[in-house]
């Protein structure tokens, strides 16, 4: 093992994150009673350019009157893109107005590391003159060919940075991709045409210590595709997906979710390693199968996880 590590910045459970668009305020009310683990009210893509001003000012009463800690959910505001005239009254009205109860702020279309210098810099001045005790923190979207060509740099960021996410839709635009069903695959294809750009953002997340978070399914009349598209993320790395429509939570919960059976394991591996411990052997044999230290980590991943769910 190296001895440099990049321990986890911050553990959040972010088994499903649904987008709402901040220009509807019926639907923010009912994402807050929803199963949705991760919520990010959303300023930019879903919300039209006349409807702009009004979706932040609903943001920011939303973010105040709801208790969405004692929701059990972590609520995030996704801002409008750095090459934007709404960008910085994004920023600038929801940390003054809102501050400290947001819990982090998504910024799209991340290319190098200035982007998130900039908003960085914009949040600690304002936390700072605004005396929040609270410590909001960034999340990233990679969704440009400029992105994914600088991923392991943005990853490498630090600061308030916790998540990347891959932006499946405006990726495609970017790489010129032949698909125009958000999230889904080109049948002329021969397999996953996303899995190198996932692969390359989860292994980037891990080395620094970043949650990795899969984009949307945009067709959310098909069920099964959303979660084909999910249990290749989680094969991946990923730690949850997004949902753009209500009825896909329940589907991200479930892939992201352990089953019991894999819980039950976890917890015999450690409990079988142990015991080959105390007998002085660094390895051990549990249904048939050589278990070992490298046994003992991802079975950790998978209780940590379940730690997470049950005290959610």
């Amino acid at each position: 093992m190296s001895h440099t590590l990049h321990p986890l910045r911050r553990q959040r459970l972010q088994r499903s994150e649904l987008a709402v668009p901040a220009s509807n305020p019926t639907m923010i009310d009912k994402a807050a009673t929803g199963p949705a683990d991760y919520i990010f009210l959303d300023l930019e893509d879903a919300v039209a350019p006349p409807e702009k001003e009004q979706a932040r000012k609903n943001a920011i009463q939303a973010l105040n009157d709801i208790d969405w800690a004692a929701a059990g959910k972590t609520v995030s505001v996704r801002i409008n893109g750095l090459d934007t005239h709404y960008m910085y009254r994004d920023v600038v009205d929801v940390m003054e107005q809102a501050g400290d109860r947001v819990h982090t702020l998504l910024v799209p279309k991340v290319g190098v590391p200035g982007d998130l210098y900039m908003v960085e810099a914009m949040v600690n001045q304002i936390e700072q003159g605004r005396g929040f005790t609270t410590r909001v923190g960034l999340e990233a979207l990679i969704e440009t060919a400029l992105g994914m060509a600088n991923v392991e740099a943005i990853a490498q960021f630090g600061g308030r940075l916790e998540a990347l996410h891959f932006g499946v839709a405006d990726y495609a635009a970017s790489m010129r991709a032949r698909t125009t069903n958000i999230g889904g695959l080109n049948p002329h294809y021969p397999g996953d045409q996303w899995h190198s750009a996932i692969s390359r953002m989860v292994i980037a997340c891990r080395a620094y210590g970043l949650r990795a978070i899969d984009g949307p399914f945009g067709d959310f009349s098909d069920p099964e595709g959303y979660k084909e598209g999910a249990r290749r993320a989680a094969a991946l790395g990923c730690d949850g997906k997004w949902a753009i429509h209500p009825s896909q939570v329940t589907l991200a919960n479930d892939v992201f979710s352990p089953p019991e059976s894999e819980v039950t394991k976890a917890r015999r591996i450690i409990e079988e390693l142990r015991k080959a411990e105390a007998e002085g052997r660094g390895a051990a044999a549990l249904d048939g199968k050589m278990i070992d230290a490298a046994s003992e980590r991802m079975a950790r991943n998978v209780l940590v996880l379940a730690d997470a769910i049950a005290g959610n």
